[in-house]
């Protein structure tokens, strides 16, 4: 059967001096296993639907303009390929997710090397698996998230690749709900009004070598569990409600290698537990991390703290979390045996964190004399920090960390 479909399958070209004119005339004839191949040029069409096995690509960048006639394209057949096109000009709608390109209860899709302009959804996946969305180009115009959609949705979807991604401008770059085996890898997401990357719901997914900067936040990871998050820069999410990374009840993740560069706060962490903070650099933040609470069994090891205002910032007495031989550029510690470890150890948090958590307009004082003398007597001995936080075997020495 496979043979008789390859034998049998047609191109059907479009184009203005073309036998077929429109891509819905094109679909409509089209039958499973065909190629629509688009020619150059601007095709005024909205709400093309696609229910059968076809690809559909573009040649040098047809320009499909939906008039802002409610959705542009949408997939409700397996193996799908929509590839090389620019879609512009999707409905704007507060009752209905329109989209550049929806996919729904299909699976074996391929979208790739689209640019959408003029959207309110970019690519929305629902209840599909087993797809690949791969360089695409999303630009958005969001001002507020209340007038907004997101550059590439998923919901309810599993074994998904979005891959080589570049999102700017909507509401949250990345978005995953219930969505489970996804490997987000290689993006960048940049200047989106809420966040670069958003899970709600999803478990076992990758973030590999992706860019999340000046976003309003940059990564939410909430109600989720077994993350491999690795190799990412995380940087300039700043703002009186930024960060960087938001873990939000997330349990048995691995967040290793990753940059945390000049956020409001690195990493906020709250009710998250058995996770591995390894081989990452936090530099220049005004928290490298801050943990809210209910936080156990987590392992904070071979770290660079760098310049922050404050590397740990905790909110209680009580400790059962790891740190160790992490470099932090505070700490004075002497190593006279040179093995490159401190002989002291180092207590990374401040009694002055704990004061600007609960009376954040004490943040004027932070450069006093006062301050500098509270903290050396809260490191002699603790009252209102956890006295056993500390790394017991601090680096002498910057670690280096590989991120080819």
């Amino acid at each position: 059967m496979l043979a008789f479909t390859n034998v049998w399958a047609k191109t059907i070209t479009v184009c203005a001096t073309c036998p077929v004119k429109t891509i819905q005339e094109a679909l409509n004839q089209a039958l499973d296993g065909d190629i629509v191949l688009v020619k150059k040029g601007v095709y005024k069409e909205a709400n093309l639907k696609i229910n059968k096995s076809i690809t559909l690509i573009g040649e040098d960048m047809p320009v499909i303009d939906g008039e802002k006639k409610g959705e542009i394209i949408t997939i409700g057949a397996d193996n799908v390929t929509v590839d090389g096109f620019k879609i512009i000009n999707v409905g704007v709608s507060y009752t209905t997710d329109y989209a550049s390109v929806r996919v729904v209860n299909s699976s074996g899709y391929l979208i790739q090397n689209l640019e959408l302009e003029k959207l309110f959804f970019g690519i929305y996946l629902q209840k599909s698996n087993d797809g690949k969305v791969l360089n695409n180009k999303v630009r958005g115009e969001a001002v507020t998230e209340f007038n907004s959609g997101n550059a590439v949705h998923l919901w309810y979807c599993k074994n998904v690749e979005v891959r080589g991604n570049d999102v700017q401008n909507v509401r949250d770059g990345i978005y995953l709900e219930f969505s489970d085996n996804i490997s987000i890898i290689d993006n960048f997401s940049k200047n989106n009004v809420r966040y670069g990357l958003h899970f709600m719901f999803s478990n076992n997914n990758k973030v590999i070598n992706n860019v999340f900067e000046t976003n309003g936040a940059g990564i939410a990871l909430m109600f989720s569990k077994f993350m491999e998050v690795e190799n990412n820069v995380i940087k300039k999410n700043w703002g009186t409600a930024a960060y960087g990374l938001l873990l939000k009840e997330v349990n048995d993740a691995n967040l290793i290698n990753n940059v945390f560069s000049e956020n409001t706060v690195g990493i906020t962490v709250e009710g998250s537990n058995r996770l591995v903070y390894s081989n990452n650099d936090f530099t220049s933040n005004g928290y490298a991390i801050k943990v809210k609470g209910a936080c156990y069994a987590n392992e904070i090891i071979n770290n660079n703290f760098l310049y922050n205002s404050f590397d740990i910032s905790y909110n209680g007495r009580i400790n059962d979390n790891k740190f160790d031989n992490n470099y932090w550029s505070n700490y004075t510690g002497y190593d006279l045996d040179k093995n490159g470890i401190g002989d002291i150890p180092f207590r990374p948090v401040k009694l002055f964190s704990y004061i600007v958590n609960r009376t954040p307009e004490t943040i004027i004082l932070m450069r006093s004399l006062f301050i500098d003398i509270i903290d050396f007597s809260e490191k002699v001995s603790p009252v209102f920090t956890p006295d056993d936080l500390s790394d017991e075997n601090p680096r002498m020495k910057l670690l280096q960390h590989d991120r080819n």
